[in-house]
């Protein structure tokens, strides 16, 4: 089958412009600028287990696209993260490189099976990538209700989030309560909203624990 000129160029456009947003995302470029943030959030962005740091592997990437433009701008305060954000340091280019890298861990919740021909450093390293956020206590009933009416909206009914709207399960809880806090104090705005509003705002310490412990009980393998 003979296909014209104009047709080859039609076809040949299309497949450019389908393969375009993959080759915008260089994930060896990300994997090396996250060597940066490892010094804090871990080799496979699993962040720190008191909460210090937060989990950002598997996050969606237009909410760390978001996040890192926020605190180069300022709307959102960390001191510590203002000089790694700004353009000369971290160009929009490299922003999305290193938000699909990071978007792309997987992080385990339970321990792998290992071979006995896996060596120490291969044990070590598995061991590294699971993520497994411990129990708190609440009421799971209440704090289940709370989230599927005040956060399954953007936050999703398995709490793993969507689009500009991060993931929760799987984050450590005292980083969540942190900015739990920090909505309610005004000193954070909690999305769309502006600051002192937005569904945390009705809410009392009570239903935050419950819904706190809540998410910590949907963890899935």
């Amino acid at each position: 089958m003979r296909f014209s000129t104009t047709f080859r160029r039609l076809i040949g456009a299309l497949a450019w412009l389908c393969a375009w947003p993959l080759a915008a995302q260089n994930l060896a470029t990300g994997k090396e600028i996250n060597g940066t943030c490892a010094g804090c959030h871990g080799e496979f962005g699993q962040g720190g287990s008191r909460g210090e740091y937060p989990r950002i592997a598997g996050q969606h990437v237009k909410y760390i696209e978001q996040q890192l433009k926020a605190f180069r701008a300022r709307q959102r305060i960390n001191l510590p993260m203002f000089p790694y954000t700004q353009e000369r340091e971290l160009p929009d280019s490299d922003i999305r490189d290193v938000a699909a890298y990071l978007a792309a861990i997987e992080l385990p919740t339970e321990p792998p099976d290992f071979k006995d021909s896996d060596d120490a450093l291969t044990r070590l390293t598995a061991m590294d990538k699971v993520m497994i956020v411990g129990r708190v206590e609440g009421d799971l009933a209440a704090g289940g209700a709370l989230y599927q009416k005040q956060c399954a909206s953007c936050h999703a009914k398995n709490g793993k989030g969507r689009g500009m709207f991060p993931l929760l399960v799987g984050q450590y809880t005292n980083y969540l309560k942190k900015q739990m806090d920090a909505y309610r104090a005004g000193e954070r705005a909690h999305d769309e909203d502006e600051v002192k509003q937005g569904a945390l705002m009705n809410l009392g310490e009570k239903d935050l624990q419950d819904i706190l412990a809540y998410l910590t009980s949907i963890q899935k393998p």
